[in-house]
């Protein structure tokens, strides 16, 4: 006899269907496990083995070959060891055979008998959703599960015990209920912010549109203090993008709890990353900070300290929107839409420019460190503003800055006017200023008669790109919604080539 169980195989957040076959057969005394098991699958025999003894159920002295179908599939991950025990439970009679029909298995077994969280849970509820199955996953698990639909049947016990006397109608399970996380109280307040009212404003600017942002200046300026705040002023994740981010962090196994949270993503990498942490990959493929910070922001600190291959690995993501990792025998796709925001010292020492600074190594010196950026990776950040050091003046001026909440109150009217617009195009909700097509910004964003003189005289002086001049309009753009103006007005692009003319500085003080 050979017993059916269903569970999947995960190939980006994108749950593949895997067919657990186990049949008990005279022959030899032993446990046999095929279908391209990596190292903790084939280990479950073991798990699977003590957790059957510590439920009070005994092998067979017989000869048990488990089958994971389709073949040429890799199984990797140790969610493996539910459904092979069940699937075993069903071949011995110790629950009815027909019972797991139409379920979805994941879970790993501790020696005891007892179920341990595991990664992909939720992206396994979606797909057993979609594929009109219900589903069995660990305890820990129940409450991210949940968040799959009200109208799929969740079954999440505590240990095997549990499940056989549920399907044995001794023990009734109930339902997990969907968990929240509780959102900190104490997130960095721009009000702690003294001066720096060009920063601010570009800050504000980069929130409200979604674009990516360079911030110039000597140390102690206040760079990482105002991308530690930006995350004070963006909107909450919208419905379709909570599940997305969730999703993807699931599948990373950083979901606390198994509870969510609308706050988004915040990802600050070391500069001393590695490109499969940037991007994503190793030996099970899991997703990279650029998929991490997906529908939020990647912070990166000290930006020309990353290794050049490290920076340039990210131009792709940052025009497509997803990171394609490619290897030999399969490739995995992760959506990775985030918003940039990169500081740095404008040379070795990060003196250079201030008053009464003069550098050792003379203008070679910045040059050579901001030559560690290449231009095309700078071509794609549309906000580049310098950050000068904080005068004494400004550290001793009674009184406060104007707090993060009325900063946010803006950024969400101008993001519901792009809300707006995306609807009445046909686009998704989640499309922002800075994710716009060339086609739609020439459309959205086109500008009078003198913002359009304005770019044209701009472009051919400063010889900006055609990618230069479509994110010059879109930043012009997200100017207009803050405005609160459906026309895209010579100020509103004066201000935005503003903040390109800070990039061709650097590049000319650096050439």
């Amino acid at each position: 006899m050979v017993s059916h169980v269903r569970t999947v195989a995960f190939q980006g957040i994108e749950a593949v269907p895997v067919d657990v076959q186990v049949m008990v057969a005279p022959g030899k005394v032993g446990m046999q496990i095929v279908g391209l098991p990596d190292k903790a699958v084939a280990e479950s025999r073991e798990r699977v083995q003590a957790a059957l003894h510590a439920s009070g159920l005994s092998m067979p002295a017989k000869r048990v070959t488990i089958n994971l179908a389709p073949a040429d599939l890799p199984k990797e991950g140790s969610h493996y060891d539910l459904p092979i025990a069940l699937g075993l439970m069903a071949a011995l009679g110790a629950i009815p055979g027909d019972s797991l029909a139409g379920y979805v298995v994941l879970g790993e077994l501790s020696l005891d008998g007892t179920i341990a969280p595991v990664a992909g849970a939720l992206p396994a509820a979606i797909g057993a959703n979609a594929d009109g199955r219900r589903l069995i996953c660990p305890h820990g698990c129940g409450s991210e599960a949940a968040w799959a639909g009200a109208d799929i049947d969740i079954i999440a016990p505590r240990s095997l015990i549990a499940v056989a006397n549920h399907f044995r109608g001794t023990q009734v399970l109930s339902r997990p209920e969907p968990a929240i996380r509780e959102q900190a109280r104490n997130l960095p307040d721009l009000a702690d912010i003294k001066g720096q009212e060009t920063a601010r404003r570009a800050l504000e600017v980069a929130a409200a549109g979604g674009h990516n942002l360079l911030m110039v200046g000597p140390p102690g300026s206040g760079k990482s203090m105002l991308a530690q705040r930006l995350p004070s002023i963006l909107p909450p994740l919208g419905a379709a993008e909570l599940l997305e981010v969730s999703m993807i962090a699931s599948i990373a196994g950083a979901l606390a709890d198994g509870k969510l949270s609308d706050r988004r993503p915040f990802r600050a990498p070391h500069h001393s990353a590695s490109m499969a942490a940037m991007v994503g990959g190793g030996l099970r493929v899991k997703p990279g900070e650029v998929s991490l910070a997906h529908c939020g922001v990647l912070f990166l600190d000290e930006f020309p300290e990353f290794t050049p291959q490290v920076l340039d690995s990210l131009r792709q993501p940052l025009e497509s929107g997803e990171c394609m990792i490619a290897r030999a025998n399969h490739r995995v796709t992760y959506p990775a839409r985030f918003q940039l925001v990169a500081a740095m010292n404008p040379c070795r020492c990060g003196m250079a420019g201030e008053p009464g600074h003069r550098c050792a190594r003379g203008p070679r010196c910045q040059a050579d460190y901001q030559a560690r950026i290449s231009g095309p990776l700078m071509d794609r950040i549309d906000l580049r503003i310098e950050v000068p050091a904080v005068s004494a003046t400004d550290l001793i001026r009674p009184g406060q800055s104007e707090d993060s909440a009325a900063v946010a109150e803006r950024v969400a009217r101008a993001r519901h006017a792009q809300r707006e617009r995306a609807a009445e195009l046909g686009q998704p909700p989640a499309v922002t200023n800075a994710s716009l097509s060339n086609s739609m910004v020439e459309k959205l964003a086109a500008p009078d008669a003198a913002g359009t003189s304005l770019l044209a005289d701009a472009s051919e002086k400063l010889g900006f790109s055609a990618r230069a001049y479509h994110r010059i309009l879109k930043v012009a753009r997200t100017l207009a919604d803050l405005d609160g103006t459906d026309s895209v007005g010579r100020v509103h692009l004066a201000e935005a080539i503003s903040y390109r003319m800070a990039g061709e500085r650097l590049a000319q003080q650096a050439a």
